[in-house]
């Protein structure tokens, strides 16, 4: 076993945990260092996006950007 085998993915398709690629990358999300946290991935996008959301700009932006 590989280590991409050892990690964990949760599956947009079949709504479920995975260890390893299981399906294709387009389906996934991941890699997870624990099957733990794949069980959170999307709470952790929803968490992620609401934090861009509430940024002025997108992570290494420069601050004079704007959005216009």
């Amino acid at each position: 076993m590989d280590d991409d085998d050892k990690r964990w993915y949760y599956c947009l398709k079949h709504h479920q945990v995975e260890q390893g690629q299981v399906c294709p990358a387009r389906d996934r999300l991941g890699p997870y260092p624990t099957k733990e946290a794949a069980e959170h991935a999307l709470e952790t996008v929803e968490e992620r996006n609401k934090e861009w959301d509430d940024q002025d700009r997108w992570p290494g932006e420069p601050a004079d950007s704007t959005w216009e």
